[in-house]
């Protein structure tokens, strides 16, 4: 007999209204393709608990916010933990999968990011801007975004939220890593269509700007994106770096580019299952 298949629970939210995204086509396709090598099944993140004791891992993909299902959310990587199911992506990430804290923490160490304060006394700090965004410390999706001018910052700093300068950037770029090697790049020309993305060629210092973000994270496995503006200056800033579900944008790709990323996924998602660690190149 032909040795068994491993069992994977892929948890999704296909009806998520994400603005300028469609799940799950996504996952659709995805999934069709995964199913080539491992057998699967799909489901909502409320019910992953319930269901992953039947699975051999579990892949995490287009859930949408956790902020949208955050007791769920809680109770699997506890279930994961004590477990020690597989998770792809793993539970270690210290991008937004921790929350915003890590806006912080790479301002602090000087990296370059859009700058971040999350305490009154740190507004200094701040580069002076006409406008501020304030963020929460847990958001996502833009949830709860907002943009406010300088004269209201203050009395918007309560310890749940993040401010940063608002920036005219040019465009926002996202660099696409599976077990930390570069895939893709895509970018938004028009910055009020984010989500209208174009094949970007990357040159040696923009990837050399993403890698110090994916070496920072220390992920050995799994799928992360680095979104990033170009800043008035020219050089880069870290908007986000998405660790926990980042929407792919694969109806952007040529069929070459889908195909390889598909293949890398496959690749990491065995040393997942085997619980061998990815390369780092």
């Amino acid at each position: 007999m032909p040795p068994a298949r491993p069992r994977v629970l892929y948890v999704t939210d296909l009806a998520y209204p994400a603005r300028g995204r469609r799940y799950g086509d996504e996952d659709v396709v995805l999934t069709s393709r995964l199913r080539e090598h491992v057998d699967l099944a799909l489901c909502h993140p409320r019910d992953a608990v319930a269901l992953m004791d039947a699975f051999d891992g579990v892949v995490v993909r287009n859930s949408g916010p956790v902020l949208e299902y955050q007791d769920a959310y809680d109770a699997f990587r506890e279930r994961a933990t004590t477990t020690g199911t597989p998770v792809h992506n793993p539970l270690t990430g210290r991008g937004d999968m921790a929350g915003k804290q890590y806006l912080l923490d790479l301002t602090a160490a000087g990296l370059p990011v859009i700058p971040t304060v999350g305490r009154p006394d740190d507004l200094h700090r701040l580069p002076e801007a006409e406008r501020y965004v304030v963020k929460p410390r847990r958001g996502a999706d833009s949830i709860g975004l907002r943009v406010v001018p300088a004269a209201e910052v203050p009395g918007s700093v309560d310890g749940d939220v993040l401010v940063q300068p608002h920036i005219d950037f040019a465009y926002e770029v996202s660099f696409y890593y599976v077990d930390r090697t570069f895939q893709y790049a895509l970018y938004a020309p028009d910055p009020e269509r984010r989500w209208q993305l174009e094949r970007y060629e990357p040159t040696p210092d923009d990837l050399d700007f993403a890698r110090r973000f994916i070496e920072w994270n220390t992920l050995d496995h799994g799928i992360q994106r680095v979104d990033a503006c170009r800043a008035p200056d020219g050089g880069l800033l870290l908007v986000e770096l998405e660790d926990l579900n980042p929407y792919l944008s694969l109806d952007a790709l040529d069929d070459t580019a889908r195909e390889a990323f598909v293949s890398a996924m496959v690749t990491s998602l065995r040393r997942c299952l085997s619980g061998t660690a990815g390369p780092g190149g």
